[in-house]
């Protein structure tokens, strides 16, 4: 027996994006805006004013109970015990043999932990966080449709955000922090400091139905500090340039975060017990054999997932993502290649459908601007 396709879900905001005349695909179950102009123009615009971006479709989760925390540290690779309250850790769910079933967003406070998780991952995530709950004092609560996200990523994001902000200083709000406050009057929402763009940028957590009505009072205020709405195809860009990791990409069922350059979201620390995952991360940790690197070329041909890495003529690797670059002028990529490989001497090449096209390492992130 066939099962029916799940219905494709849209967002509190899809109305505006059709308003604003965006390009809209399937992205993660969700109808999404890729761009609503050139994508590169709008990866300008984050990179020398701010952008707007709906990230409703990531999936939100509360975990309550006095087990909570325990609970967590069993199911996720970062230590939860040591995370400060009210700050965020990057993590990830991952299986026995230490491939990941998503990577997450950790964020402390004091009577709960949030978790901001993938929108294709949320209902295997729950899935799991559920079939690992028992003999567990915890509740585990899915908000992901009763709380919008949107974002304002960029140098004028805090200027753009703060007049609505009442009870929040968010200039005092550090990298990786969140809090609580009055946002266009709504009480008690949570406003976060991550980004995924490699620029100063915040999270808000909307109400679902007052949303709308946060999102063009932001735009309205901003658009004369050069604002824009932001779609998809620009923040995948943005997060490759800043090095930051894409489920399905850097880390999918065959790449584990070890290899991935994630260690820091992965701790064998003995006070944080065993976990999920753990022994399989240590013994890769031990005998690396593949690595993450980043890779640029000038030639005509833009990297894309998939192609081939040839290192000193023998194909041995493949590209896990890649985009022109406007912000570098140049192309870019990154790649796993056997953690053997010396990338001060080695000659590197993308095979492109048989095709070889020169390209050499770039340390990773390509792109970082100063964060306090």
């Amino acid at each position: 027996m066939q099962t029916a396709p799940a219905a494709i879900q849209r967002t509190p905001l899809h109305d505006v994006h059709v308003a604003l005349s965006a390009k809209l695909v399937e992205f993660g179950g969700w109808m999404m805006p890729v761009q609503y102009g050139p994508i590169l123009d709008e990866v300008r615009t984050v990179r020398s004013t701010a952008g707007l971006f709906d990230l409703s479709h990531m999936g939100r989760v509360v975990v309550r109970g006095k087990d909570r925390v325990a609970y967590l540290d069993r199911i996720c690779t970062n230590h939860v015990a040591k995370i400060p309250q009210g700050s965020i850790r990057y993590s990830l769910f991952c299986k026995d043999d230490g491939m990941p079933i998503d990577d997450l967003l950790v964020y402390q406070g004091v009577d709960e932990v949030f978790l901001c998780v993938n929108a294709s991952n949320t209902a295997v995530d729950l899935a799991w966080m559920r079939e690992h709950a028992k003999g567990f004092d915890v509740s585990i609560e899915d908000q992901t449709q009763a709380l919008a996200m949107i974002a304002v990523q960029g140098q004028e994001s805090g200027a753009i955000l703060q007049p609505f902000c009442t009870g929040l200083e968010l200039a005092k709000l550090g990298y990786y922090k969140f809090g609580f406050g009055a946002v266009c009057g709504i009480e008690g929402m949570r406003v976060s400091r991550t980004g995924y763009t490699g620029e100063l940028g915040y999270e808000l957590y909307v109400p679902r139905e007052r949303v709308v009505e946060v999102w063009n009072a932001v735009l309205a205020a901003g658009a004369p500090r050069g604002l824009r709405p932001i779609g998809l195809g620009a923040r995948d860009t943005l997060r490759l340039e800043a090095g930051m990791p894409l489920y399905g990409h850097e880390i999918d069922a065959t790449h584990d975060p070890v290899s991935a350059g994630l260690s820091f979201g992965v701790s064998f620390a003995p006070e944080k017990g065993d976990w999920i995952g753990k022994s399989a991360l240590a013994a890769i940790a031990a005998t690396p054999r593949w690595k993450l690197v980043g890779l640029e070329t000038e030639g005509p041909r833009v990297p894309r997932q998939g192609h081939g890495v040839a290192i000193d003529g023998a194909l041995v690797g493949a590209v896990a993502s890649g985009s022109v670059s406007p912000t570098l002028d140049t192309n870019i990529g990154t790649a796993f290649v056997p953690a053997s490989v010396d990338e001060a001497r080695a000659k590197v090449e993308i095979d492109i459908k048989g095709k070889r096209q020169e390209a050499s390492f770039r340390a990773l992130p390509f792109y970082s601007r100063t964060r306090k």
